[in-house]
């Protein structure tokens, strides 16, 4: 045979999706390490699979008259284009289900509330796609880590528009608190007296709050709205009383002129004007005042702009301060003119998820051009802000409510919190800057078992194979706390170092003489010579022999036991 001869080797043919394949090398040779980000971002890209229905319209122009021949046929895949939904980034770090969502100012950092009592603080420089985390978490009631101290639900938290260093975190608390946008508690404001029945004389909210937002123009002010039935204006640098107290008196039969404040709301004209501030209430009622007071008396109020005793958890305000948008607890969406705060625009149905998430929202895009908010069902729904028609219906959580919403205006990406307790980051890779396109971006982080806090060694337990230890310097079995992990023990005392200085208690026992009889009872201590010292008296032993007898008289029945009574004077 010779060496020109051609040899065929038999290579078995796999189908495309054979698993085999799998196990087989794609090339042979040395391998670029580099990313591939086209690849990483298109792995994210979102697919839908159903579309869901849309609302149907009930009301417009305030009549009665039903609109229900809506026949656009518009391709919901040519609208998704418009709007930075085609990608996402899924942030399961909750526990619960997640209330609110904000992101600062320049869009590098998110936070989160959760119903687990929770903050978690997300910071999108340092995450990659392998290692999508929130770098903090924090109970803002919490004292101590060993302390039982109570917790509260996170209703709502929001970044200073004006002053990125600062975060309004709102519980189910009387007390709202100010954090660092590293977590740390700066303030925390102080609670009224409940025993007062003017709410005018009080320095604080008496019951719990419900909502708030900061001032849109003066970083140092925001507002609260509490079950109280008051909106309190707030000054950062004064947390022993409020500026302001705006008492909302109810006119419902049998409220007794109290209701519950459930959502506030403070927005300005983009171009400058007069600001304007809305509040509603538990029984239906939609007020206004003029965002720079006077506040004793309403610039217009709506009685029954929503069903009573529904919780009307969104309020939203465009950018030109002319239009007002309410979700309410009655599976409504209305349009208001705050320039004839009388009747709704537009009134469309849409279900609400108040019942069970009282913070369910309702937001305008950044240049107002759309509104956007969550549903029961878990789809985002992107409304028209004339009609209120929705222009865009994409699933982010199928059968999970979508609880709050956030569009960010300079990062343009969308935040959502479900009750599944996922954070989700909407973006177009095209249309969206930094935020999640950055971290989908970047290289995958090498995996390291110090990535998962379950297998990462604790150093008060041992030590890691690399570890370099100092001599003489070998860590202790017990923990940081100086007991053990187990909850159910008791706490020991950290050992401080005026304790160390002390002497201990074997040392004095030892050193100083007669210094056991500190915790000797002294009555045990001499009855135990009782015995001893009647058959061997040492003191009186000279007086045993000589010492006489004593002798009693002795006392016959008829004579009379009793002493001898005196004889009265007359």
């Amino acid at each position: 045979m010779s060496s020109d001869d051609d040899f065929e080797v038999e290579v078995p043919e796999l189908a495309a999706d054979d698993p085999m394949r799998a196990f087989l090398p794609a090339a042979f040779g040395k391998k670029d390490k580099t990313a591939n980000i086209a690849a990483q971002i298109d792995k994210s890209r979102r697919v839908v699979e159903e579309k869901p229905s849309k609302p149907q319209q009930v009301k417009k122009g305030g009549d009665s008259s039903s609109d229900g021949s809506d026949s656009d046929s518009d391709d919901d895949s040519d609208d998704g284009d418009e709007y930075p939904v085609s990608h996402e980034m899924v942030i399961p770090t909750a526990t619960r289900a997640v209330t609110t969502v904000s992101l600062d100012p320049a869009g590098g950092r998110l936070a989160t509330g959760s119903t687990d009592c929770t903050v978690k603080l997300h910071d999108f420089s340092s995450m990659t796609p392998t290692t999508i985390r929130a770098f903090r978490t924090i109970d803002p009631h919490e004292a101590k880590a060993a302390d039982n101290a109570e917790s509260h639900p996170i209703h709502h938290i929001e970044f200073n528009p004006q002053a990125g260093n600062a975060l309004l975190c709102i519980s189910a608390h009387p007390q709202a608190m100010i954090l660092s946008r590293d977590g740390e508690v700066l303030t925390t404001f102080v609670k009224g007296d409940m025993y007062l029945r003017d709410m005018h004389n009080t320095k604080g909210h008496i019951s719990e709050i419900t909502g708030g937002t900061w001032h849109p123009t003066d970083k140092n002010q925001f507002i609260t709205a509490g079950t109280d039935s008051t909106l309190r204006i707030w000054d950062i640098n004064n947390k022993r009383s409020q500026k302001q107290v705006v008492v909302f008196k109810s006119k419902a039969a049998g409220s007794a002129g109290r209701s519950k404040m459930t959502a506030v709301a403070w927005g300005t004209p983009a171009q400058g004007g007069n600001n304007v501030l809305i509040g509603a209430a538990l029984d239906g009622t939609l007020v206004m005042y003029g965002g720079n007071g006077p506040f004793s008396r309403p610039a217009g109020e709506i009685l029954q702009a929503h069903k009573p005793q529904t919780w009307t958890g969104g309020i939203a305000i465009s950018g030109d301060g002319r239009m007002v948008v309410t979700r309410g607890g009655d599976d409504l969406i209305k349009l208001w003119d705050t320039r004839k705060f009388t009747k709704p625009l537009v009134t469309v149905s849409h279900e609400s998820t108040s019942s069970a998430h009282p913070t369910s929202n309702i937001r305008y895009a950044p240049n107002s051009t759309s509104i956007i908010t969550g549903s029961a069902t878990g789809h985002l729904h992107i409304l028209n802000p004339g009609n209120l028609r929705p222009e865009h219906v994409t699933p982010i959580t199928p059968g999970s409510p979508l609880i709050t919403v956030e569009w960010h205006p300079k990062i343009n990406q969308i935040v959502t919190g479900s009750a599944n307790a996922e954070t989700r980051v909407l973006y177009n890779p095209e249309k969206s800057t930094r935020g999640a396109v950055e971290v989908m971006s970047r290289a995958p982080k090498k995996r390291h078992i110090d990535d998962n806090s379950a297998l990462t060694t604790d150093q008060s337990m041992g030590m890691s194979g690399d570890a370099i230890i100092t001599p003489g310097a070998m860590p202790k079995k017990s923990n940081a706390a100086g007991g053990s992990k187990d909850p159910r023990r008791p706490h020991i005392p950290q050992q401080t170092p005026f304790q160390r200085s002390q002497p201990d208690e074997r040392h004095v026992a030892e050193s100083i003489p007669l210094a056991r009889m500190l915790h000797e009872d002294p009555r045990e201590a001499l009855l135990k010579y009782a015995d001893k010292a009647k058959s061997d008296p040492m003191f009186t032993k000279a007086w045993s022999k000589t010492q006489p007898e004593t002798q009693y008289a002795e006392i016959s029945d008829e004579e009379d036991h009793g002493p001898d009574k005196k004889r009265a004077k007359r």
